[in-house]
């Protein structure tokens, strides 16, 4: 065997660039600026979205080939200065050290491409020959996107797009800064004629718990609640109807969009939502908020009112406070941008219309009713012009808002503080996030922890809301901020330190899981029968708690206790053996360990904390999105460790399918101050179906294992696999190569067996079909997971089950924090 390839990670939390690094400022508020070092890249020519770029780079032994993020490998991005693995690592050939001339992208010519294959209903009425043009034309999938895409270009370049020149009505120059002042004590006592709110709450998602809590903190009888659920979320949308039912101030849009990050249909949105809430004649309010279910109050209702009500003239918005050419070039207001197929488009360059000053900042916005009444209702030139303007721009909300009120006769009105904290670290949240939704980079606040604490307490500003906040991430910094606002829960109050997340919820339907998710929650349920089957003890004549399942699950969630992944419920069907009835039960599968450190503490290369293999690493918040890891033959893994301080180190990575073939190998320089590494070795699917190991040496002595699961597939496009796609699907890649260069050398030196009797095996399962094949999934599945309970939503003949709302792991058990009820006196719930 030859020397193995190892691909190099220099990996430490902030990727290295060749270029020069401006300092991250960390007082912009501004909600998804773009990253600092944006408008050195050239990302003029995108690569096809369907196109996997792949990277090649150097080695000895063989030509590997590496692959950019998994989420953003459709791109071939800046063709001049990349940045490789733009997560949290680089990787380089081994023995250079540079990359400033390295890796070049072999430069495309877009427009042959896009000339041959796109075709319209009806030819353009112009010549494209713009190459973002060029480009979002190859990359759109549907006509329709394309069509409108040429006749967006066109009239945009016969000038009829957009305004020359607009006229500006604030009566002085420049920009009005009102500074206002506010003590804690003047929210003492409620104002004689207090303001009344109009909450435009923007949701989408599964949190509906999250988002209960939200709505019970700032809920009071004498405001007004307008909830938009993205046409995606239909779970969502279920959820808020049911809470819009219970009370009379609160109504759910009756249209729903599907906004993008970026898009511009979410200025649409608000605009939609404003307008709805003018019309509204019994709804009599003073102010529009919007908020997110990453949101949270820091302040209760009564400050809120008391500040407003003092300030009720005020617009209350935050502007970026930079310099502001510079602003507009890094936001991509000098560039022309359409949304079709829920993606945003460069289409080329365009002029701010002279006259006005652009300005922009933060999303988030107080606005009071006379302004809202102009944005929606006024007709003049500088409304209907931005109206126009901001239809074709990226980030539109963050700009449109402050650049009307500015220019307006209501300029004097402004306050430039939008009474919100959020949570930047840039360094983590800076990462060109959303670019496979808009072409160009974006930013996101990080959750807030409990270590963010004494920042929500600050009294220097007013401030009265905070984001972000995910309870799957952390709920204990929700749960502190609650206690500080309305005093904490009483001493044992059910399910405070639990958390539970919808996956799947059975009117979703089938078609909403993937083929895997499928396999797996039928497999769950299959564990919790066995379970409920044991506790008869052997006595083979005893029926009353063995079960045959029907059906596919009724719902699924993720439990969450003291912030710690508990495992899946999965909420199922099944028929009892004894008495012939069916019944409805709730599975809590947890996950078993699977990793293991062999190193000794106080060795050096004891740095390492954990390991784990997962798909959709989240580089910002730094945990995988697919909690559980719940992998199939076609998914791409990822492979994190997590690391404490400490001395230089270089470990070596391997990957061991289950017939013992050495999938990858790679180093991973991890330097002094190195917190997380993760890497997403190129492997040729599909994968072997099986119990995966991974292994992690210093100095070739090893230093940690990890398993996972590749489960194989008891379903494709959700019906019961054929034999035909079993073959195809899980015996493993062409050649059992899963690289281009074989590791087959390294088994002796790692002492890994190669055995005959693995393969065939694994030739024998992957043929296996219906009950033969579930037998080996439960059997795999089994490994790793283990059922802990199960409970029965109503009638059972098996005397050892409990009723799953005395269960407190089950998602049918007391939530009070997130349980809504009547309002009180004082018009609040919470």
């Amino acid at each position: 065997g030859g020397d193995p390839f190892r691909a190099r990670l220099k990996e430490n939390d902030g990727y290295y660039s060749h270029r020069p690094k401006e300092k991250s400022r960390v007082d912009s508020n501004n909600e998804n600026s773009v990253p600092k070092d944006f408008e050195n890249i050239d990302n003029s020519n995108f690569g096809a979205r369907s196109q996997p770029h792949r990277q090649s780079v150097g080695a000895p032994g063989g030509k590997q080939r590496l692959q950019d993020d998994a989420r953003s490998q459709q791109q071939a991005w800046h063709d001049n200065s990349l940045r490789l693995g733009h997560g949290s690592n680089e990787v380089l050939p081994v023995g250079h050290q540079s990359l400033t001339h390295r890796h070049q992208h072999p430069h495309r010519n877009p427009a042959t491409a896009a000339s041959s294959e796109v075709s319209y209903d009806q030819p353009p009425k112009c010549e494209i020959n713009g190459k973002e043009a060029i480009s979002a034309l190859s990359r759109a999938k549907s006509k329709g996107c394309r069509q409108q895409i040429a006749e967006v270009y066109c009239r945009h370049k016969e000038g009829q797009l957009m305004p020359e020149a607009v006229t500006r009505y604030c009566p002085i120059e420049g920009k009005v800064n009102v500074n206002i002042q506010w003590n804690e004590d003047s929210a003492d006592g409620l104002p004689s004629k207090p303001v009344r709110i109009a909450f435009v709450l923007v949701v989408h998602g599964r949190a509906s718990r999250q988002f209960q809590r939200l709505f019970k903190a700032i809920y009071h009888t004498s405001h007004f609640y307008y909830i938009h659920v993205d046409q995606r979320s239909n779970y969502l949308h279920r959820q808020a109807q049911a809470l819009a039912s219970l009370y009379s101030n609160v109504r759910v849009t009756p249209w729903r969009m599907a906004t993008i990050w970026g898009g511009a249909s979410l200025l649409t949105m608000y605009l939609r939502s404003m307008a709805d809430l003018l019309a509204m004649r019994d709804w009599s309010w003073d102010f529009f908020i919007n908020l997110s279910a990453a949101d949270y109050p820091i302040r209760d209702n009564n400050q809120l009112v008391a500040f407003l009500s003092k300030y009720r003239r005020m617009n209350f918005i935050k502007s970026h406070g930079r310099d502001n050419a510079r602003f507009i070039r890094k936001q991509g207001l000098d560039r022309l941008f359409f949304e079709c197929d829920t993606h945003m488009w460069r289409l080329g360059d365009r002029k701010i219309p002279n006259g006005i000053s652009v300005d922009g900042g933060s999303d988030w916005f107080l606005l009071n009713r006379p302004f809202v009444e102009y944005v929606i209702n006024s007709e003049d030139d500088l409304v209907t012009n931005m109206k126009r303007f901001y239809a074709y721009t990226l980030l539109p909300a963050e700009s449109f808002f402050h650049t009307v009120l500015e220019n307006s006769a209501h300029c004097e009105t402004m306050v430039d503080n939008n009474l919100r904290i959020t949570n930047w670290n840039r360094k983590l949240g800076c990462k060109c996030q959303y670019k496979h939704i808009v072409d160009w980079c974006g930013c996101s606040p990080n959750d807030f922890k409990p270590s963010d604490f004494h920042r929500l307490q600050q009294t220097v500003r007013p401030t009265f809301f905070a984001r972000k906040f995910e309870a799957s991430v952390n709920q204990e910094i929700v749960n502190q901020l609650d206690a500080y606002l309305f005093g904490p829960f009483p001493q044992g109050t059910p399910g405070l330190n639990s958390y539970w997340e919808s996956v799947y919820d059975e009117p979703d339907g089938v078609a909403s899981l993937s083929d895997t998710q499928l396999t797996y929650y039928h497999s769950f349920a299959r564990l919790g029968l066995a379970r409920a089957a044991a506790s008869l003890q052997g006595n083979q004549n005893d029926h009353s708690c063995r079960y045959f399942p029907m059906g596919h699950p009724v719902s699924v969630h993720l439990y969450f206790h003291f912030d710690q992944f508990q495992g899946y419920l999965v909420k199922h069907h099944a028929t009892n053996l004894a008495t012939s009835k069916l019944e409805i039960m709730e599975t809590w599968v947890a996950p078993k360990k699977n990793f293991r450190l062999s190193t000794p503490a106080g060795s050096t290369s004891s740095r390492l904390q954990f390991a784990e293999i997962g798909t959709e690493w989240d580089a910002k918040e730094r945990i995988f999105r697919n909690i559980g890891g719940l992998m199939g033959p076609m998914d791409e893994t990822v492979g994190m460790q997590k690391w404490n301080k400490g001395p230089n180190v270089t470990v070596t990575v391997v990957w061991i399918d289950p017939t013992n073939v050495i999938a990858a190998t790679y180093d991973i320089l991890i330097d002094a101050s190195a917190e997380f590494t993760h890497y997403r070795p190129p492997l040729n699917q599909p994968l072997r179906p099986g119990v995966w190991n991974i292994r992690i040496l210093h100095n070739w002595s090893l230093m940690a294992e990890i398993r996972f699961l590749i489960v194989p597939l008891a379903y494709n496009k959700h019906q019961p696999i054929k034999q035909d796609d079993a073959l195809k699907l899980h015996n493993g890649p062409v050649k059992n190569s899963y690289m281009e260069q074989s590791f087959h050398g390294l088994n002796p030196i790692l002492n890994i067996p190669v055995s005959l009797a693995y393969v065939e095996q694994a030739k024998r399962n992957a043929a296996m079909t219906g009950s033969e094949l579930e037998r080996w999934v439960d059997s795999l599945v089994g490994e790793l997971w283990e059922a802990a309970d199960v409970c029965a939503l109503g009638p059972t003949a098996c005397p050892v089950m409990q009723a799953c709302a005395k269960s407190p792991w089950s998602s049918m058990s007391p939530d009070p924090k997130s349980q809504l009820g009547e309002p009180r006196s004082d018009g609040r719930i919470r």
